[in-house]
């Protein structure tokens, strides 16, 4: 069973984000799943200020994404995050990016990430009250709002 639940929430396609193919690049996949991260992990309450106050936080391990369709301007598209385990230094955090139009998943991604004592640099235990607050967190109607908000200022209220 997942740890948190599925946070889903409209991803618009800019023209910035296609390439010289007329497809959206590579790397604004893992630039959208990681502001999706950001903003889970700020509306579940621990957002990067808190993290920096408490000198500890996320630091990836690994990515890895998997590509499955093409997205262009103009498609409709819904992210999906998750985190899916959390043990005593790490957790995964899953991502898809879905077509609404066709109902295709056309990107799926999972990220590793760890814990990290700011101040040594080095690996720490995840707080149990981290844990909780992503357990305990739900979906809300005004989390799409909170999303644009989120992408224009980095902020949710």
């Amino acid at each position: 069973m997942a740890v948190s639940e599925v946070l889903e929430v409209k991803q618009e396609v800019s023209g910035k984000d296609i390439d010289s193919l007329g497809h959206v690049n590579n790397e604004v996949y893992l630039h959208w799943f990681m502001n999706v991260a950001s903003f889970h992990g700020t509306i579940a309450g621990w957002g990067i200020e808190k993290l920096i106050k408490g000198g500890a936080g996320w630091m990836v391990r690994e990515h890895h994404l998997k590509y499955l369709g093409q997205v262009r301007l103009g498609d409709k598209l819904k992210l999906r995050t998750w985190i899916e385990t959390a043990d005593k230094i790490t957790s995964e955090r899953r991502y898809e990016l879905v077509n609404t139009d066709t109902g295709k998943t056309v990107c799926e991604g999972k990220t590793l990430w760890v814990w990290v004592n700011f101040h040594t640099g080095r690996p720490s235990r995840i707080p149990q009250e981290l844990i909780d607050s992503f357990k305990a967190w739900k979906y809300t109607d005004d989390c799409e709002e909170r999303w644009q908000l989120f992408l224009v200022s980095g902020k949710i209220s």
